[in-house]
């Protein structure tokens, strides 16, 4: 098989599964949306990005800031107003950052990937308890 396309279809597993991992963290903590909405957000964005590399600067430029305009548009709508208290926040903003990591994959920069999905979800599992000890130790 082409090398090329082995490098194309690998960006693309690669994208499909780092999505996985912080879908899977989000399911682990019952919330929505979980592993699949994560997965394919991450691996839409690594298609799209492997895409605008075919055309000219200018225009895969274009590209890759819609997706970012895109992920944001779809993540606002996730934000909501509960009894008083902003809902949804955290998951609009690790779509954001899941979008952000397929980008980096499409493009070909898998450590920057690696380690941003490493830093998600040590925000997204471990920082909500730091955040609760701050709260108690103010009340």
């Amino acid at each position: 098989m082409n090398q090329h396309i082995i490098e194309i279809l690998y960006r693309l597993f690669l994208g499909a599964i780092l999505g996985s991992l912080i879908g899977i963290e989000r399911s682990f903590f019952k919330q929505r949306p979980g592993l699949r909405t994560f997965s394919l957000v991450c691996l839409g964005a690594t298609l799209f990005s492997l895409i605008s590399t075919y055309f000219p600067v200018d225009l895969g430029t274009r590209i890759l800031a819609n997706i970012v305009l895109g992920i944001g548009f779809l993540g606002s709508g996730i934000i909501f107003f509960h009894e008083e208290r902003l809902v949804g926040a955290t998951t609009a903003a690790a779509l954001w950052v899941t979008a952000g990591i397929g980008l980096a994959l499409g493009l070909g920069y898998y450590l920057e990937a690696f380690f941003t999905t490493i830093l998600t979800i040590i925000i997204l599992a471990f920082l909500p308890y730091l955040e609760e000890k701050i709260k108690k130790s103010y009340e």
